[in-house]
């Protein structure tokens, strides 16, 4: 719809559409300019005060004679000292503007308006990421202002190539989403396919940000496997869209969704490349041990115990002398579900009381069960080893996917013996083995299907110079790391 010359035509249709009278955050300025009846719209709390007392003052200075004619064109080039700055001529283009945080000037008798984007957001440092600490490195952050965030990627990667296209989703949100990618080093095919999947978003808004767009772009299903990969570092960001990845920026939040990626992206953290690369590949080791152990000690421990008569004479200490009232795989069920009730309890729990639910979870609880004979000894140990494994496991989604396994795992032991746990580990292998990342990348990769080259860099933290490998489905042109049946993903 186009605007009309009348101004009180144009105020009275915005005031329909977007309740300038009713809603009291929406200012309508009546001001003069040169003779002209003019309204400066804006939303209160978006626009920078002292810039638009600048913008008004000067406005209101000019005489009739200084813009006799073309007044929208001399405004734009002549009197106006600002950098953003547009026209339109679209009732609906206004409106979006006005609802982002611009400042919209429209003129009586001009079927223009000047749009002047003088926003800020309210917006916190950039700090760094509680969940991604490191003892060296960068300490800043993503934030919720996604223009702070490209800024911070920038300032890491001043590539001419590097883009960052922006579009909107959500018909009543219109959310800002970008996306991000270096042009020469990623694949223009993920890029297409992953443009056309976010044009073809029909929701009214994002409301999850960047999980809500990651069930749109990566499906509907219910495989706890995480397929896409979030940080709020940027340091990590940049790394990723140097080896060729596709980030996905979605205003609002401080969290980087990351695409295509394999289960290997799960297991690595910014410390590793902080250490020297022994250290480094050390604790990128005790890692691995420690996210194996959270899947499969507490299952094959509940294993050996019924088969306590058939193992090796140096395993005989396994398993309790008095298993209690309550049935062992009971125990470790009562168990999982208790830590992570703690989990959502901490969550909940101001940092101040953070200490006290500390003792009451790990001391008072743990202590008073056993005395009682809730449980026994081992099965608090190994289901605590289990716990330290989800820790140490970077990535959030990840361990949350172990940890539904390791139920699997535990309850058809518990309930089939040896034939529960080898269908249940089956049955978790294959889930790993079909499952595929955008662009049907396989999750496996570079394991299944084969890659020595490149999971030698996965297993060991090599020297920053000698990590040059791009894999084809990252960056065309590399034909070397290609997963030989992933070069054309459909």
């Amino acid at each position: 719809m186009k605007l009309s010359k009348k101004i009180s035509e144009n105020i009275g249709l915005l005031d329909n559409r977007i309740g300038i009278s009713k809603s009291f955050d929406i200012v309508n300025r009546e001001i003069k300019i040169g003779g002209r009846a003019a309204s400066l719209l804006f939303i209160d709390g978006f626009a920078k005060d002292d810039i638009m007392l600048f913008i008004q003052k000067t406005l209101q200075c000019l005489r009739r004679e200084d813009i006799n004619s073309n007044i929208i064109e001399k405004l734009m080039t002549e009197k106006i000292a600002y950098l953003e700055v547009e026209v339109t001529d679209e009732i609906e283009q206004l409106e979006f503007m006005v609802l982002s945080g611009a400042l919209a000037i429209l003129i009586d008798k001009e079927d223009k308006a000047i749009i002047l984007d003088v926003r800020t957001y309210p917006a916190r440092g950039p700090e760094e990421p509680e969940l991604e600490k490191v003892t060296r490195g960068s300490r800043d952050g993503f934030t919720e202002t996604l223009v702070f965030n490209t800024a911070l990627i920038r300032r890491r990667i001043r590539d001419p190539n590097l883009r960052f296209e922006i579009t909107k989703v959500g018909t009543r949100s219109k959310t800002d989403v970008v996306i991000g990618y270096i042009k020469d080093i990623a694949n223009p095919k993920l890029i297409n396919d992953l443009k056309k999947k976010i044009d073809e978003i029909r929701t009214d808004a994002l409301e999850m940000s960047e999980k809500t767009l990651e069930e749109f772009i990566l499906g509907r299903n219910w495989n706890p496997l995480p397929q896409a990969r979030y940080t709020e570092r940027p340091d990590v960001t940049a790394s990723h869209l140097l080896e060729g990845h596709i980030i996905l920026i979605v205003d609002n939040s401080p969290s980087v969704m990351i695409v295509p990626v394999t289960m290997f992206h799960f297991t690595q953290h910014a410390q590793d490349y902080y250490q020297n690369p022994a250290v480094g590949t050390y604790f990128r080791w005790i890692r691995f041990i420690g996210i194996f152990f959270s899947l499969i000690i507490p299952p094959l421990w509940l294993l050996l115990v019924y088969y306590k008569g058939v193992v090796p004479d140096w395993l005989e200490f396994l398993g309790p002398k008095k298993t209690g009232e309550i049935p062992l795989l009971i125990q470790f069920i009562i168990l999982e579900f208790g830590i992570d009730l703690l989990r959502i309890a901490s969550i909940h729990t101001p940092n101040v009381l953070s200490t006290s639910l500390a003792i009451i979870g790990g001391l008072v609880l743990s202590e008073f069960a056993i005395k009682v004979g809730w449980f026994v000894p081992e099965t608090v140990l190994y289901m605590a080893v289990a716990g330290l494994g989800m820790f140490a496991t970077p990535s959030i989604e990840f361990s949350m996917a172990i940890r539904l396994f390791r139920l699997i795992l535990l309850i058809a032991t518990g309930l089939f013996k040896i034939y529960g746990f080898v269908i249940a580990l089956i049955f978790i292998f294959i889930v790993f083995i079909t499952t595929k990342s955008f662009g049907y990348i396989r999750y496996t990769w570079p394991l299944i299907p084969f890659n020595g080259k490149t999971l030698a860099t996965i297993l060991t933290r090599k020297p920053i110079p000698e990590v040059r490998e791009r894999p084809s489905f990252l960056n065309p042109k590399n034909k070397e790391a290609a997963p030989p049946n992933e070069e054309t993903p459909k």
